[in-house]
């Protein structure tokens, strides 16, 4: 039985295929669109699902979209009555519609006719991304949370999970939200990008809590693990924010209020150069949002007494909380899956409806990311010899992908940095060793190299490390296996200046363990790496430069051709400059 799930008419829209509970293939539209959290209908996410199964759209048994137009209806509108503008119900309405109509896009997607389409199930937003994160996680049973903007009228959910049934404890519904709580903040200082707080997250350890004090009159923590917004700040819920989630970019204009700007001081202006003030205010953020994630998932233990923790929702993207949450909290086990934001309310919609509806056992685990397409490099080899200065290149196939791992290894440890293109796409927002770059560590000056020269973004954002795993204990004090890339720890002071280009100025490291089994590759590069140097880990950072993580061999070769990368590993093929 192929279940299809997808997340649609919202950021990241996605697209996964299961088949008899089995993950088959999940992919983000946006690496298809070449638009960055492209929002509307996947429809080429699920045409390449498809495609690699071999099947039609009359193959598919129960289609699963992670919304559900219906969902708390009733708070929905009496909260329009009292407070929410014209313009504001104009847009929620608009949204809510081209769910209503989802069918004909998804018989046009599928080549079906309305009669033939599979059957349809609208999952409540927060139940999908509980379900993502619980049902294919290693845990028989667990606590599970889900933190995020807005989904269908709810910000935070909590619940329990056992065996393949999910029960909801408690919510906290519009307007008030952590997540929106830090998108404010990110816009007041400036990022007004679609998914910019991440950018907020590497800027605070430069800070000082200095504006804690005026961060917590933002929010108010209640009883029972709740919270409050103090809504005089925002204008979110009052004013008619303006969103765009169709066939684009999704945009959201500034959500914060002139109280906002009464209380921390004037916005600071995009193009204006970062001060020690913003660096200052980004930590004070970060403290806020970790003391409010501490209280809920407190309650929750408490609710639950289950030391397993299941994370999901946007705010599970938080890595810099997450690292901190076995050591706060009663929980000693968390699991959060790679595409923990709304992209994976397309795996948790589909995994919904194989166990909690048709009540399927569970048997499915997602220990790793690699869920996308795969191409073979045939032809890129022929373009760089058609190219007028195809002298400057030198391009040579290995008989072997080992030997490629060896070749890549030397290229790193003589200090190039490396377009790593290996097998299946990454399913989530991380690079993992398929859509990577990667380069030395041990290189102080690193991290600067690559943020001016190939990356071109900001230069106080930090590079991760990816590690053996068996190495974990040697370089990071109190880590635990995550495969992910979801989790900061720190690294040990003896070992800080040997890899000081993925140590961030707080002397952390978001870090991502790899292990033999699950992506044997990458493994050997870095132990081949460990061979030359000694160290056993990578810089590695994702293979795009201010653009989705490239799909193709072509988008991999052009990234490589554009910027200043010293080689690129292509499947076997691997080209260097000369």
């Amino acid at each position: 039985m192929y279940i299809l799930g997808i997340n649609a008419y919202h950021g990241d829209a996605s697209a996964v295929l299961i088949k008899d509970g089995a993950l088959i293939g999940a992919v983000e539209e946006e690496r298809f669109r070449r638009i960055k959290h492209w929002a509307g209908f996947p429809s080429l996410s699920i045409r390449e699902l498809l495609r690699r199964e071999g099947i039609g759209g009359k193959d598919v048994a129960h289609f699963a979209i992670g919304r559900a137009p219906t969902a708390n209806l009733m708070r929905r509108g009496t909260f329009a009555l009292r407070h929410a503008s014209a313009r504001q119900v104009a847009g929620r309405l608009k949204n809510l519609s081209s769910l209503r109509n989802i069918k004909s896009q998804l018989g046009a997607a599928l080549d079906l006719a309305p009669e033939f389409l599979p059957q349809t199930h609208f999952v409540e937003h927060h139940p999908s991304h509980v379900a993502s994160s619980f049902f294919v996680s290693p845990f028989d049973d667990a606590a599970c949370c889900a933190i995020d903007g807005f989904g269908d009228f709810v910000s935070t959910s909590t619940g329990r999970g056992s065996g393949n049934q999910l029960e909801m404890l408690s919510r906290v519904y519009f307007p008030h939200s952590l997540g929106l709580l830090y998108t404010a903040v990110t816009q007041y200082l400036g990022f007004m990008g679609y998914g910019d707080e991440f950018k907020v997250m590497g800027l605070a350890p430069y800070g000082r809590p200095r504006f804690v004090n005026e961060i917590r009159q933002l929010l108010h923590l209640k009883s029972d693990g709740a919270f409050e917004l103090d809504l005089k700040y925002f204008r979110h819920w009052s004013s008619g924010v303006k969103m765009e989630w169709e066939n684009g970019y999704p945009t959201l204009e500034g959500v914060f209020s002139d109280d906002m700007i009464g209380l921390l001081g004037p916005q600071r202006d995009p193009k204006a150069a970062l001060t020690e003030r913003e660096e200052d205010l980004a930590h004070s953020l970060q403290v806020v949002y970790e003391e409010a994630l501490i209280h809920v998932l407190t309650d929750l233990w408490e609710r639950t007494h289950n030391e397993r923790l299941c994370l999901s929702g946007g705010c599970a993207m938080n890595s810099v909380a997450n690292g901190k949450i076995r050591a706060l909290t009663p929980f000693k086990k968390l699991y959060i899956q790679p595409a923990s934001s709304d992209n994976g309310t397309a795996l948790g919609a589909a995994y919904y409806v194989w166990n909690q509806i048709l009540r399927q056992p569970r048997g499915f685990v997602m220990d790793n990311a690699y869920w996308g397409p795969e191409h073979d490099e045939d032809g890129i080899a022929a373009k760089v010899s058609g190219r007028p200065d195809a002298k400057s290149f030198s391009v040579k196939r290995f008989d072997s992908l080992d030997d490629v791992a060896t070749a890549t290894a030397r290229l790193i440890a003589d200090g190039k940095v490396v377009g790593w293109y290996q097998g299946r796409m990454e399913w989530g927002a991380r690079a993992l060793g398929n859509r990577s770059i990667v380069a030395d560590p041990r290189r102080a000056d690193m991290r600067e190299l690559i943020n001016t020269k190939i990356k071109f973004r900001e230069k106080f954002r930090p590079f991760a490390p990816s590690i053996a795993e068996e190495s974990l204990d040697e370089y990071f004090v109190g880590a635990v296996r995550d495969p992910f890339m979801l989790q900061v720890y720190p690294i040990r002071d003896e070992k800080k200046s040997v890899i000081p280009a993925v140590t961030h100025v707080d002397g952390s490291g978001r870090l991502q363990t790899v292990s033999n089994d699950t992506n044997p590759l990458y493994y050997r590069l870095i132990k081949e790496f460990e061979k030359l140097t000694g160290v056993p880990i990578v810089l590695n950072t994702s293979f795009n430069e201010n653009e989705p993580i490239v799909d193709t061999p072509e988008q991999a070769l052009d990234c490589f051709l554009r910027t200043k990368m010293d080689a690129i590993a292509l499947n076997r093929t691997v080209i260097t400059r000369v």
